[in-house]
């Protein structure tokens, strides 16, 4: 393999172009082909809304999509899965996550919200993963996974998606500093929300099925524990409780709108930080496919998610950084995609 420079080469870039009319005249398999020539002369393509880019290949593998990763099957084991952490070949802002009001014309304002070891894991918190969508900003997963590290001894599930602004490096170097507690992914392809097309429901299943814990949990990269809030929520999922989360909300009276609530039972937890009994949320079918970007994603999730749901009633240990996945992305597409979800959400009341 070729050492690759800043520029592609041209013979590279010529591949990349063929691989594109390949793929116009939906031959796939060709596609394919020309995808691994031009892995092996040291670079990966990536298809955009404009047509295609080139990057230099990592040191660490990299899959074409989330579709191609090895999963768990029902049994729990997944054939051909490795242990991904190794290379191959070599200001502050508690925000509230914002929830639509019934005319869905507009969205209510985030608002400050008060809220209450390196070593391998032992057997009996390796029941306990935290599962981590990676789409870019580094410093936030750093951040986060530091935090992880310090306080709880879970065993870290990460999915890099396209390796954006280099999280994906940053999550290898992560990995290599923290042999046996990561399981770090990677794919070529981007989120939809950075104009890609990978899903959130769609990776966030995909992660859930690649797991083999007893419990999921569910954080987003700008949530950062101060202590260890997952042995509380890991210990909620008693008896017919099925999720137990950082934050709730309830339905309002006219069946449309959604409030705070907790700490006990609510009717949804919010995607910051929530744990779930991994084998309730398959047989439930996972996290909803149709969800390309976050936002209201959980509330559908949690709607057809049997049983009861709780938040623990002592404050987690937690808090929120700056919500950059809700703050930096197209205003136009946020609220597009959260729209088509919310129609899904308000479907589900009406049939419950």
């Amino acid at each position: 393999m070729s050492r690759p420079t800043a520029e592609p080469p041209s013979h590279v870039r010529g591949l990349a172009e063929k691989r594109a009319e390949a793929r116009a005249r939906r031959d796939y398999a060709q596609a394919d082909v020309l995808r691994e020539r031009i892995a092996e002369e040291g670079w990966l393509v990536r298809d955009t809304p404009a047509g295609f880019e080139l990057v230099p290949k990592p040191a660490f593998r990299v899959w074409p999509t989330v579709a191609a990763l090895p999963q768990h099957g029902p049994s729990g084991t997944a054939g051909g899965h490795e242990r991904p952490g190794t290379a191959v070949g070599t200001e502050q802002a508690v925000s509230a996550q914002t929830l639509w009001d019934g005319g869905l014309a507009t969205s209510r304002l985030e608002e400050p919200v008060d809220v209450g070891g390196t070593a391998h894991a032992t057997e009996s918190s390796r029941r306990v993963t935290v599962a981590l969508l990676v789409d870019g900003r580094p410093s936030d997963l750093r951040r986060c996974v530091d935090a992880l590290v310090a306080h709880t001894d879970a065993r870290i599930l990460a999915l890099d998606l396209g390796d954006i602004d280099g999280a994906g490096t940053v999550l290898h170097e992560l990995a290599e500093r923290h042999p046996g507690r990561i399981d770090a992914w990677h794919v070529a392809e981007t989120p939809h929300w950075r104009g890609g097309s990978a899903g959130w429901g769609a990776a966030r299943t995909t992660l859930l099925r690649m797991d083999d814990a007893d419990v999921h949990v569910v954080m987003e990269t700008s949530t950062i524990l101060d202590g260890d809030a997952l042995t509380p929520l890991a210990e909620a999922l008693a008896g017919d409780v099925v999720a137990a989360g950082w934050r709730g909300v309830d339905p309002g009276p006219d069946g449309r709108s959604w409030h705070d609530a907790g700490p006990g039972e609510v009717r949804a937890l919010l995607g910051y930080l929530f744990a779930v009994r991994r084998d309730r949320a398959l047989a439930a079918g996972g996290f909803p496919g149709k969800a390309r970007y976050y936002r209201n994603a959980d509330l559908e999730f949690f709607l057809t998610l049997p049983g009861r749901k709780v938040v623990p009633a002592t404050a987690l240990p937690v808090h929120a950084e700056r919500h950059r996945g809700y703050a930096d992305v197209d205003p136009a597409y946020r609220d597009r995609e959260s729209r088509r979800t919310y129609d899904r959400v308000l479907r589900l009341l009406r049939t419950a």
